[in-house]
């Protein structure tokens, strides 16, 4: 794994997050990664998960001397789209932004074929018939700071981008009198060919991944007030009735002992719900809610009018949400929270995602997340 993942997750990640590629097809002929991305696909939204597909190659596409091309016009041959993204799982650090803005050049600029490129600023030299080197692109009599250099443009294999059309007639990847780039970060220049390559790309997410981590910590850090929405989240969503027609709902004593914790540490609390009922009152009081809002709508007014109650900022408060009336208030709050049930469009847009589901603990877990986090950096 790089960093933890199957290399293949990475690419996946940046196909799957473009808003510009429709479908994502994993050719291989092996079922060990087929597994892989079954297990990928699995983690996915459902949205996500339809637009994956493994597909098998044929036995002359998949030797070692078979060129990348004769899988795509296998690919052409086979299956209907208009262009097509080549994507190599060999350079990770793709991502779905140099994705999009690769596709609005190309399609903007009308490219006949596009491919991704990186900068490099270093002295070329190229050795000489009487085993001499001479320079190719500066002088050393003149030579020039690196910051002050154009430089020169490298293939770094990420992605290529081709019609249809083109690529049948061609049977290349890239064709045509207009072709374009994108140029992508320095740090992409590196494609994993090598163990050695592994060692030094795999230091890369690692670091963004610890950038992320502290960057959300020390948001979480600041959090003075947690407030959640009720049904789905100290809640299990479900409907109960009694006998008598009387409408239950099912907590959890360690989501209310999480809430107990919270007011320990001085972190006050609010449910704000758009169901309006006694069951939910009575539990509040029970927990020593803070603030109670019943049959509420639009969440992130009422959490702009707490917010100036208590003189604190937005970026101070914490949401725990599941569904999509919790979207505009966790947009707007410091630190977000989803339950582990909650709706995909929910989940990927929180900071922290719980491993229990709502009304089964999932809020306890949050609590001790923020007080652990406030205490390791307390």
């Amino acid at each position: 794994p790089l960093a933890g993942r199957p290399l293949v997750y990475w690419v996946l990640d940046a196909a799957l997050g473009s808003k510009y590629i429709d479908y994502v097809y994993v050719s291989t002929d092996s079922q060990e990664i087929v597994g892989i991305i079954e297990s990928y696909g699995q983690t996915l939204p459902l949205n996500k998960r339809a637009r994956i597909n493994c597909i098998s190659r044929s036995a002359y596409t998949a030797t070692d001397t078979a060129s990348t091309e004769s899988a795509m016009l296998e690919f052409a041959q086979n299956y209907r789209f208009d262009d097509i993204v080549l994507i190599q799982a060999t350079n990770p650090l793709l991502t779905y932004q140099h994705l999009d803005e690769a596709l609005m050049l190309y399609r903007s600029n009308r490219y006949d074929s596009m491919l991704s490129l990186v900068r490099q600023k270093r002295f070329l030299w190229k050795k000489t018939e009487d085993a001499l080197v001479e320079p190719i692109n500066y002088s050393p009599h003149g030579r020039p700071r690196r910051q002050e250099m154009d430089g020169f443009l490298v293939e770094n294999g990420a992605f290529y981008i081709i019609s249809k059309k083109d690529l049948l007639e061609s049977k290349c990847r890239l064709s045509g009198n207009k072709i374009g780039f994108y140029e992508m970060p320095e740090e992409s220049y590196y494609e994993i060919d090598e163990p050695d390559d592994w060692l030094v790309i795999e230091q890369i997410p690692l670091r963004r991944r610890k950038q992320s981590q502290n960057a959300l910590q020390a948001r979480m850090k600041k959090i003075k007030f947690v407030a959640m929405d009720c049904d789905g989240v100290l809640t299990d969503g479900g409907m109960y009735y009694s006998d008598d027609g009387a409408e239950l709902k099912k907590f959890n004593t360690r989501d209310g002992m999480g809430i107990s914790l919270l007011h320990d540490k001085g972190i006050k609390t609010a449910i704000i719900t758009g169901e309006n009922t006694e069951i939910v009152r009575r539990r509040a009081a029970k927990l020593k809610i803070d603030y109670v809002y019943l049959g509420i709508q639009d969440k992130l007014s009422i959490i702009r009018d707490i917010a100036k109650k208590e003189n604190i900022e937005l970026s101070e408060v914490a949401f725990i949400g599941d569904d999509l009336n919790d979207l505009d208030a966790m947009q707007n709050v410091g630190v977000s929270f989803s339950v582990r049930d909650g709706m995909d469009c929910v989940k990927s847009i929180a900071d922290y995602v719980s491993r229990l589901k709502g009304g089964r603990g999932a809020v306890r877990e949050i609590a001790e997340f923020i007080i652990a986090v406030g205490n390791e950096w307390g």
